[in-house]
């Protein structure tokens, strides 16, 4: 039984995979014509997976397509000799492979060629492309192929030698612009960082051939058909809320979408009689956000690096008027190139999916603050069980008053919280506040996925029930008041007819406020709780 891949390429024969079928069309359409075509994405996106299913959907479409697929991923500390020693090696490894699948054997001449050839520069390398395709050719027409085209597909391409990648570049070029039979026909480029990113001399360009492709992240429909194979060859079946839940928290990241349907399918022994519902989502969520995964690893050991990219994914979260997407600042390229940070629809920046927003917070937000011995009033003896009615529902309102009061005990010690930007120490204290308290009733925190710029959607589920605590950052009392709207709209079109609305006020002379209203039918509870801006003095 095949499953949902996670780690390294994903096998048709082995994994459930996304077709990926007008992307494919569009990649055999560029190398037809012979791109030179470049793919830099973050990490376990899915473009070696891709690529290599686009080369093997050419190449059994039109045998006369020969493809080497190189990797580089190893070579980044290798002397140049010893760059295109290898680069000699991978190449006429692939050929034989090559050869091979097809049932046919290399003529002597061929591997004498191969064997009898050295690789030791760019020139060198130039030149026997050049002498390959018609070595191929000949070997080829004689098993009744037509003239070969030569299509290498080099992936982890950051990996090559700084010493060697201008004058690489500048050969694949020379190659592209010679009037002699190109070969290789086609180049295809796969790595992480752009070649932008690579040091090499930028005085002149020696890649401006380029045929930039993006792979975008799953649409909607495509994780449904991606699902739905499962279903095909289980019996098993995802409830549509699902389905619609996986596409929104990964935002259609591959990993991702795999990884809670890995979850869902293996690790929580749900029997294959039942449905996968919502329910069982929620557990998948905790298990992937809380758990080991390679992905998020990657994503917080990228963001740790630099304190300063905690100050720039805080402004993106707190300002309303949105951070501007500048690739010339490197700290916006590097969370970009890492795939933290993406492009929304006006140029500003934007969390890639709430799932990395919610491994965000959790990364900078200290595991322990030093005020949870102050979350509870001196009387409380129930802890955070008080806040539960008899019912089971989460009393919000009482709930939420105790956080307000939480802030004014603690008063000037919320600016001792470790590591924590002045700015961003309300929303930490409330993100710990309410997940700690979820965590304690059998609930869970996570993120909302709608949200729009300078606000920060907690959503708590609970015994099937949901509830929608919106946070931002006091910018007047016009954007207050807007605010209100707006979250009054978003929870009319979640079907809730309540919602709770925290503002921090972090100016010098707050104004607290606490005001229950209806608002086009539904009902919010709002805060302006105050910040403390510096500790008293002691004299």
């Amino acid at each position: 039984m095949r499953s949902f891949g996670t780690e390294g390429r994903v096998r048709p024969e082995h994994h459930y995979i996304v077709p990926r079928t007008e992307e494919i069309t569009d990649f055999i359409s560029r190398v037809k014509n012979g791109k030179y075509i470049v793919l830099f994405a973050p990490r376990q996106t899915g473009k070696t997976t891709f690529f290599r299913l686009a080369l093997e959907a050419l190449v059994t479409k039109d045998p006369t397509y020969f493809p080497i697929q190189l990797d580089f991923q190893t070579m980044r500390n290798a002397a140049p000799v010893t760059f295109y020693d290898r680069l000699h090696y991978q190449i006429n490894m692939q050929i034989e492979s090559v050869f091979q699948k097809r049932g046919e054997v290399l003529s002597d001449t061929l591997a004498q060629f191969l064997e009898n050839t050295q690789l030791t520069d760019d020139f060198s390398m130039m030149v026997f492309f050049r002498r390959l395709v018609g070595m191929l050719n000949r070997d080829l027409q004689n098993q009744g192929f037509a003239s070969t085209k030569v299509v290498l597909l080099i992936d982890e391409f950051d990996g090559i030698p700084q010493t060697v990648v201008s004058d690489f570049l500048y050969s694949l070029r020379q190659i592209y612009l010679s009037d002699e039979i190109p070969c290789p026909h086609s180049v295809g480029i796969v790595g992480v960082k752009s070649i932008a990113q690579l040091d090499y001399d930028r005085s002149v360009s020696p890649f401006n051939i380029q045929d930039e492709f993006r792979l975008p992240n799953f649409t909607l429909e495509q994780v449904r058909e991606l699902l739905s194979q499962y279903t095909d060859e289980v019996g098993q079946t995802f409830e549509p809320e699902v389905v619609e839940s996986i596409h929104k928290e990964t935002a259609g990241q591959p990993v991702l979408v795999n990884g809670l349907a890995r979850i869902l399918t293996e690790n929580l022994d749900i029997p294959k009689t039942e449905s996968i519902t919502i329910a069982h989502f929620l557990k998948a969520h905790i298990q992937l956000v809380r758990g080991r995964n390679v992905n998020i690893q990657h994503l917080t050991t990228n963001i740790r690096r630099d304190r300063r990219f905690e100050r720039i994914l805080m402004d993106i979260m707190s300002y309303e008027d949105g951070l501007d997407f500048n690739l010339w600042d490197p700290h916006i390229d590097e969370l970009a190139t890492y795939g933290v940070i993406k492009e929304d629809a006006d140029g500003m920046c934007q969390i890639a999916n709430p799932i990395y927003l919610y491994c965000i917070m959790q990364a900078f937000k200290p595991t322990m603050n030093g005020l949870e011995q102050e979350y509870h009033h001196e009387d409380n003896i129930d802890g955070f069980q008080g806040y539960l009615t008899a019912t089971g529902q989460i009393d919000m309102e009482r709930l939420l008053d105790n956080f307000r009061d939480f802030i004014a005990r603690a008063g000037f010690k919320i600016l001792q919280v470790p590591d924590t930007p002045q700015e961003s120490v309300g929303r930490h204290l409330l993100l710990t506040y309410l997940d700690l308290f979820a965590r304690s009733v059998g609930g869970a925190l996570f993120f909302e996925t709608e949200t729009e710029r300078g606000r920060m959607d907690l959503l708590i589920t609970h015994e099937r029930e949901k509830y929608i605590v919106e946070t931002k950052i006091w910018r007047g009392d016009i954007r207050y008041q807007m605010g209100k709207k707006q979250l009054a709209a978003y929870l009319k079109l979640e079907s809730e007819t309540q919602g709770y609305y925290v503002v921090f006020d972090h100016r010098r002379t707050p104004e607290p406020r606490i005001e229950t209203e209806t608002i086009e039918g539904v009902r919010l509870r709002s805060y302006v709780i105050p910040v403390v801006q510096e500790q008293p003095s002691a004299q």
